[in-house]
This record gives structure tokens, C-alpha cells and sequence, in this order.
């Protein structure tokens, strides 16, 4: 493991956000600033991937300088700088990848490129200090719906995931149907709590050849469905029981799979991470299903569920304490799995003999 005191610089910039956070030790958060650009996109109704990258351009330098204030360090300080390299937006990626680069070897700091899934998932690991794999997370959030069983750290395998439109993705045009604007997913979750979830019975999509995959699309249909027949009849659209039944429909799928498929590979520990993981229903039911099979829950606080710097921080430290290091020639990569590392441009340190992952 890094000395005690290691300073961990980690760098987010997937999509919408420019996030930058000094974590301490892996798991003490100093600082974590995120400058959203959700007032630029709201516009478009969506992120505009050209926008999202000329924002991160105009705000990195001034975000970095904000977290190591707010952590009240020099740069001189930091041991080592950790950043997104996939999945999201190759444009916003290459902004953070290029800023992390340019410090690390400015510095001659050791450089990690950090998967963002692993990095939603590690934001548990920030907010309850004694967690441990093994553990089975459900990542939820606008472009992934994934349960990924974490086996030790750095040794992942995905159980099940979407095959089409992530809950975040259908959150988002659903809201966008009902009129209530970008990002759907707080706007979804507000005006669910106005309405009755029993109200319409939308469908909950079974995948028949992989029980814990999931799929949306057929939801979203269904909802697009009927709000143009009750438009066609010349009703008003009862926008709060649309919203209740639409976000009942997908915490029952996410909630019921999760715990399928933690009963049936006795796992004993659950986590939700990713945006929609902030959804008021979802962490109430799947903590109030977990306590009645005996299964530990954890999920992190709000500000740990949108995209930040801390939690890819978290995996730096981590991977750096396996003995893993990116290469000077790391790059984007907007299709990333989770687990998956090119060997192009990682190495392993001899120094930190690694027990648990292999470089792919």
C-alpha cells in the first residue's frame, strides 16, 4: 500500500461535469469540486457532446485550482493523479486525459486512467470506510445499468447489464415526453411523489435468455404510448401518476433483479452507485428489500452519486496499491468496460506485487 498521507489528484470529465477532487488515503475526501454544465444543455433538451467539450476546455485549469484550495495543498503535494480515461464522451475524456497527462509528467507523478463505472462503484468504498469486497453493485446511471460482482478489488465480473437504453437514458426521455425538462431524473423522482404508482400498470421487460439483464426500451415505448392516446382523446395528461408508474415500473425491475441475482450467488453485501442511484425510491425500496433478506446495503450520499472527482481518486489509489500504472501514451476510450484494460498503456510496478488483477 502508498505511505500514510498519500495525496490522490483525480480528474472527471465523461460527460457533463468537470470534476476534481484531492482524496487522502483512498477513502478521506479533502476536496471535490464538480463545475456543471447542466444550464448550457438544458437548452437542447440533452448533452451536446461538442458543448460538453468546449466547457471542460474553458473550466479544467480553474476547477483543479479550486479542489487543491479547498484541500488547502500545493501541487507540489500530490503523490500521485488518477483520471477517466472510459467510458463517455471520447471529446470530454480526451480533455481530462490530456490535463491528468500534462500535470503527472510535469510533475513526474505517477498517472492512473480510471474506469468510470469502477469509479461509481468505489464511491461506497468513500462513504462507508470499512467496506470490503465481495459485494454485488448495482451501477445505475444515464448511459449504464449494470450489476457487476466485485470479487476482490480490481477483479470484476458483470452478472447482468442493459441491452438497450440505460434507467438513466429512459429517465431522461421520459421527462422529456412529460414536459418536465433535462435531467429527468430528479424531475422524474419529484413529480412521481404528487402521483399514484398504481395509476397505470406499464410493463417491467423479462429477459428471458439472461434473467439479470435489463431492458427499457419497451417501457419507454409504452409510455410514449400512452400519452399520445390520451392526447389523441383530447385528455389531459395526468403527469404526476405517469411519472409515479413509469418510476415504480423501474425500481421494480432494478430492485427484483438486483436481489435475484445477489440470493442466487449468495452474496451477502449490495451496493447502488451511479446518478440515478439518488432516485428517493429506488434507495428506499432495494435498502428496505436488502434488511429483509439479511443482506448488507450501502449507498453513497447524494453528492457521491453524480459524476466527481473523488471516487475515480478512490480507484487510483487502489489500482496504484496493486502495482498498476498507466503509460505516458494513455487515451480515450468511449466504449470502455468495465475490468477491460489495454496493455498498451498500462504496466505493472515489480515494487507492488499484485495478489489480485492482471493486466489485459
Amino acid at each position: 500500500m502508498p505511505p500514510p498521507g498519500w495525496l490522490t489528484l483525480g480528474i472527471e470529465t465523461s460527460c457533463d461535469e468537470t470534476a476534481v477532487s484531492v482524496v487522502r488515503d483512498g477513502r478521506q475526501v479533502l476536496s471535490s469540486i464538480v463545475a456543471s454544465q447542466i444550464p448550457e444543455h438544458q437548452k437542447f433538451g440533452g448533452v451536446v457532446p461538442e458543448v460538453a467539450s468546449r466547457q471542460h476546455v474553458e473550466t479544467i485549469t480553474q476547477v483543479i485550482d479550486e479542489a487543491l484550495r479547498e484541500a488547502e495543498v500545493s501541487l507540489e503535494q500530490i503523490h500521485q493523479v488518477a483520471v477517466t480515461y472510459g467510458p463517455g464522451l471520447v471529446g470530454a475524456l480526451l480533455v481530462g486525459v490530456a490535463a491528468a497527462k500534462a500535470l503527472a509528467y510535469g510533475r513526474r507523478l505517477p498517472l492512473n486512467g480510471v474506469n468510470h463505472i469502477e469509479g461509481h462503484l468505489f464511491a461506497n468504498f468513500i462513504q462507508s470506510p470499512s467496506l470490503e469486497p465481495p459485494l454485488l453493485a448495482l451501477i445505475v446511471s444515464g448511459g449504464h445499468t449494470h450489476l457487476v460482482h466485485m470479487k476482490q478489488y480490481g477483479v470484476y465480473e458483470i452478472l447482468g447489464k442493459t441491452r438497450d437504453d440505460a434507467a438513466g437514458e429512459a429517465f431522461d426521455k421520459v421527462a422529456r415526453v412529460l414536459g418536465l425538462g433535462y435531467p429527468g431524473g430528479p424531475l422524474i423522482d419529484a413529480a412521481a411523489r404528487q402521483g399514484d404508482p398504481r395509476a397505470i400498470d406499464f410493463p417491467r421487460a423479462v429477459v428471458t435468455d439472461h434473467p439479470w439483464d435489463f431492458s427499457f426500451s419497451g417501457l419507454k415505448s409504452a409510455v410514449l404510448n400512452h400519452v399520445n392516446t390520451v392526447r389523441m382523446k383530447g385528455h389531459d395528461v395526468q403527469v404526476a401518476d405517469v411519472a409515479a408508474s413509469f418510476q415504480q415500473a423501474v425500481v421494480d425491475v432494478l430492485v427484483n433483479k438486483t436481489l435475484d441475482c445477489a440470493v442466487t450467488n449468495g452474496i451477502k453485501q449490495v451496493v447502488l452507485s451511479g446518478g440515478v442511484a439518488a432516485n428517493s425510491l429506488l434507495r428506499q425500496t432495494l435498502a428496505d428489500r436488502c434488511r429483509e433478506q439479511g443482506i448488507a446495503f450501502c449507498a453513497p450520499d447524494l453528492a457521491l452519486c453524480t459524476d466527481n472527482g473523488a471516487m475515480i481518486a478512490c480507484v487510483g489509489y487502489y489500482d496504484y496499491s496493486l502495482g498498476i500504472r498507466s503509460r505516458w501514451n494513455l487515451n480515450a476510450v468511449a466504449g470502455l468496460s468495465i475490468g477491460e484494460r489495454n496493455e498498451q498503456w498500462f504496466f505493472r510496478d515489480a515494487s507492488f506485487p499484485s495478489k489480485h488483477v492482471d493486466i489485459k
